[in-house]
Order: structure tokens, then sequence, then C-alpha cells
């Protein structure tokens, strides 16, 4: 097995909210990998003590250790306990029930040498490779279904959405949000390689159009992730020149993993 991890804040002067691990227990039977893209709340006023860092780091490493250590749960049960875990941490302190209460979007993917098992909770991105080739994107649309005018006119209409039927769905302080994740089962000889990417890097496809998902796939395999986010970085300069008062950051947290099982 072989990893790539890369993870690049969309500014350097704060710190990055998505967190990334790869997991091989002891047994050196399969793996997991976990990504998570921290959801950077609108204003300070989001019922927490906690910064999002804070939230994923605790969350992500949850993910990790129950994904390896507890393979008789389900990755929708690996990620319902993470989230109860996490919240158990500062249900005492602050205020879980308000609506942008820190959380995270989630790629969760584990592999033994019967199956490779996949949950794909929001936007971030799951790519799947067959030993023919073949690439598979899992997608968890949506976010993108929600009209971006309703998204971006203001917090309060934000907050209608979020986490709610006929909206989207994110990991905050409720663990059955997880029976709203995309999951999946594949055989383990039908998958050669697993690429998870938050919505950072898939701007290469979903803002900028600058090809398929497998178009993506193939530039990671053959100039590697850090290319990958390069080329987005170069790209959002290019639009912000374009557009001088954007309605959206230029830059984003970006993290790749790249994993060749």
């Amino acid at each position: 097995m072989r990893s790539e991890l890369i993870s690049v804040p969309g500014d350097p002067a704060r710190p990055d909210e998505d967190y990334a691990s790869v997991g091989l227990p002891a047994s050196g039977q399969g793996g997991s990998i976990v990504v998570l893209d921290g959801v950077t709340p609108p204003a300070t006023d989001h019922g927490c003590l906690h910064s999002v860092p804070w939230f994923t780091a605790r969350l992500g490493g949850a993910l990790g250790e129950l994904s390896v250590s507890r393979r008789d749960l389900t990755l929708t049960e690996v990620l319902a306990q993470a989230i109860t875990r996490t919240a158990d941490a500062h249900r005492t302190t602050c205020d879980l029930s308000h609506p942008r209460t820190p959380q995270a979007t989630v790629v969760l993917a584990r592999w033994s040498p019967e199956c490779v098992e996949y949950l794909v909770l929001s936007d971030s991105v799951l790519l799947v490779e067959s030993p023919a080739g073949t690439v598979t994107a899992v997608l968890d649309d949506r976010l993108s279904l929600v009209p971006r005018a309703t998204l971006t006119s203001h917090a309060a209409t934000d907050a209608t959405l979020r986490n709610k039927e006929g909206g989207f769905f994110t990991a905050a302080a409720d663990p059955a949000v997880a029976l709203r994740a995309v999951t999946g089962t594949l055989p383990r000889p039908e998958v050669r390689t697993l690429t998870a990417l938050t919505d950072g890097a898939t701007r290469w496809v979903e803002k900028f159009a600058q090809g398929t998902w497998t178009d993506l796939f193939t530039l990671i395999h053959k100039k590697g992730a850090e290319h990958l986010i390069n080329q987005v970085r170069t790209l959002e300069l290019a639009a912000k020149t374009k557009t001088p008062h954007p309605t959206s950051k230029t830059h984003d947290d970006a993290t790749v993993v790249h994993v060749h099982l």
C-alpha cells in the first residue's frame, strides 16, 4: 500500500480547518482513510467555545481509531459513534443545538482483503479507480442541488437548510446524520486506488471546469496531489483578477489523500 497526503490552508495566516489521516492497523490487514472539511462559521456567534480545528481533530481522530479498531461496526455506525464521542467532549460547555455549531463534511473509506467500504457526507469527494482504470466519483450532491443564491443571501437562510430535510447534511452533534451519508461496499479486487478530496481541491472540476473526475485523477496520478492544488491556486488568482469583488473566498483549505491499494 502506498499513500500520498497533502493539506494546504486557504490562508497561511489562519489554521487549516481540514483534517486527513491514513490508518493502518498493526495486523497489516487493511486500513482506512479519513478526510474532513471543517465548515467555517460566518461569525463568532456559533454557540461553541471551541474552534473548527478543535472539532475536526477530535472527530477525525475518533473516526480513524474506530474505523480500524471496530471492524464489527459499519461505517455508518463508526460515524455515529464518533459524532457522539466528539459531542460528549463539549456538550456541557457549548450549545450543540446551534445550527452553526462546529461541523464538517466527511469522507471515510476502509478496506480489508475482502472488501472496500466507503462513506461520503456533504460535498467532499471520493474517487474510486478500478484495476481497468475506470474512475468512479462517489458524491453526496444534496448541497449542489440547493440554489447558490439561497445559500449566500444571508446566514439565517443557510441555517434553515443545514442539517434539515430538503437541504443538506454535515457531521455536527447529532449522530443520526450518519444515516444520511452515501455509503457502499465493493469487492476488494475491484478497487486499485482511492482518492479523497475536500472541495478546496475539487474546485478544479466543480468550479473551474478544467476536466472530468477522470482527468483530475489522472493529473494526481501522473504529477501528484501538490501539483493539483498548485493549479487550483493559479486558477483562483486568475478568477480574482477577473472578479475584484467575488461573493466567495478566493482560496479554500485544500486536502487530498491518494492511496494505492
